[in-house]
């Protein structure tokens, strides 16, 4: 037990030297003035960009377009804007928690509240990843199909792309390189561009909001599918883990709000672009709304040509991958924070591999299952991101329990507006799923 223990104390020493320089490095540039002082803006910048634009992951882009396609502009599109503020406001939480502890999610949960609630809070969220991890890969093969890239490869090949970002790479460097891929997520936007909707259908969808259809079984379940995409448990531990690793302070909390909010506008207009894109160009289309995703490149290939589905399926790819990064990052920073593991991506793998293990296990058993012959991939796309929806409130029962904690907190605690905001999406995420719940037990028109 001693040589366990002082094993796991030079690992801590060598985290936190590591964690030192970065922070020093970020006093330096402190002192800087004049336009050098854009250096200091750019390097405070990562975890909440990383964050939300991983937020449009594989799942994510897929659960858009089937969005679009299945009902188009009129309802969607307010909707999305609408979930701007509340991703921000959930995930300014986190900022505000990691700056202010110095601790990740799983472990002030697990510090806080016990081994219990620590338990059940990290299988919430490895199960929730698992599942995330395999829409991630559904993303990725589906993506390189189109390129003709049989799925073993592309699943074996997202395997090791991402073992290679999360072993190789240090903190700093790993967020450099995992925003350069993040970067690939705007390919929709020319997208749209170059195979324009018809504009005023889209100011109309903002002026007139109506729900086509009427509140159906299948409305809702589309509900919480997109709520599940825009916020779903692993985005707290991740940023949060995210903010400690890269050593930010109380005194760094304005440039992680504002890092988030840039984020969150990415978010915004990717989703923004994508159910533009499928509501133009695939709703209408004879079974629009029970296409899968191979469906659905081959219904935009056919309507704007073989080169919007190949871009189409260029975003996909990057879209599975800059999240399943994201998301096996998560896994192993919740295990080791609870665990009282190494739990640090500055940590070299062949002293910390207990703090690696766990992320990458779950990306080997999504790329697994996703190879499975015939298995329902659009269908279990979609029932990921409700999954997510119906963690998340025990999720935010315990943010809002640390950040209501003035112990913890001190003056960086929740304001009443904040809790108020906060409870207010609990209780919409609560009576969503019980609406959606009652409508499958007792369907309309019954």
């Amino acid at each position: 037990m001693k040589v366990r223990a002082t094993g796991q104390s030079t690992l801590a020493l060598d985290d936190a030297a590591i964690r030192a320089q970065d922070q020093l490095r970020l006093a330096l540039l402190r002192r800087q003035r004049g336009w050098r002082r854009l250096l200091l803006a750019l390097a405070l910048v990562g975890p909440g960009i990383l964050v939300m634009i991983a937020d449009n992951d594989a799942g994510g882009v897929i659960t858009y377009a089937q969005t679009g396609a299945g009902y188009g502009l009129g309802f969607y599109l307010p909707f999305l804007v609408l979930l701007g503020p509340v991703a921000y406001l959930v995930q300014e939480m986190t900022v505000r928690l990691g700056a202010v502890t110095g601790r990740g999610h799983a472990e002030m949960i697990w510090g806080r509240y016990g081994p219990f609630w620590g338990s059940f809070s990290l299988v919430d969220l490895v199960v929730a990843n698992g599942l995330t991890l395999v829409t991630e890969f559904i993303g990725i093969t589906v993506g390189l199909a189109v390129f003709g890239v049989p799925p073993l490869a592309s699943a074996a090949g997202g395997v090791a792309l991402i073992a290679a970002v999360m072993l190789g790479l240090r903190y700093y460097t790993w967020e450099r390189v995992a925003l350069a891929i993040a970067a690939g997520n705007l390919v929709f936007l020319p997208l749209v561009a170059l195979a324009p909707p018809h504009w005023d259908a889209v100011a109309q969808a903002f002026a007139q909001w109506t729900i086509p259809g009427g509140v159906t079984p299948a409305f809702l379940y589309l509900v919480l599918a997109n709520l599940g995409t825009t916020i779903a448990p692993w985005m707290l531990f991740f940023q949060q883990s995210s903010v400690v690793d890269k050593g930010l302070t109380p005194r760094d909390i304005r440039a992680g709000q504002v890092d988030t909010a840039l984020g969150v506008a990415g978010m915004v207009l990717v989703a923004l672009a994508i159910v533009v894109l499928t509501g133009t160009w695939v709703h209408g289309l004879p079974h629009a709304g029970g296409m899968s995703v191979q469906q659905l490149l081959q219904a935009l290939g056919r309507r704007v040509g073989p080169w919007g589905e190949r871009l189409f399926a260029l975003g996909l790819v990057e879209a599975g991958v800059i999240a399943a990064i994201a998301v096996t990052a998560s896994t192993s920073w919740a295990t080791g924070e609870a665990l009282n593991w190494p739990r640090s991506l500055n940590l070299p793998p062949r002293r910390a591999w207990r703090f690696y293990l766990p992320g990458l296990a779950s990306a080997a058993v999504a790329a697994w299952i996703v190879l499975i012959p015939h298995a329902p991939l659009g269908f279990l796309n979609l029932t990921v991101q409700v999954v997510a929806t119906i963690f998340m409130p025990a999720a935010m029962l315990f943010l809002l329990l640390l950040l209501n904690d003035r112990e913890i907190m001190g003056r960086h605690v929740n304001r009443p507006w904040q809790n108020w905001a906060a409870g207010i999406i609990v209780g919409a995420l609560v009576l969503i799923n019980a609406a959606y719940g009652w409508t499958v037990v007792f369907p309309p028109g019954r």
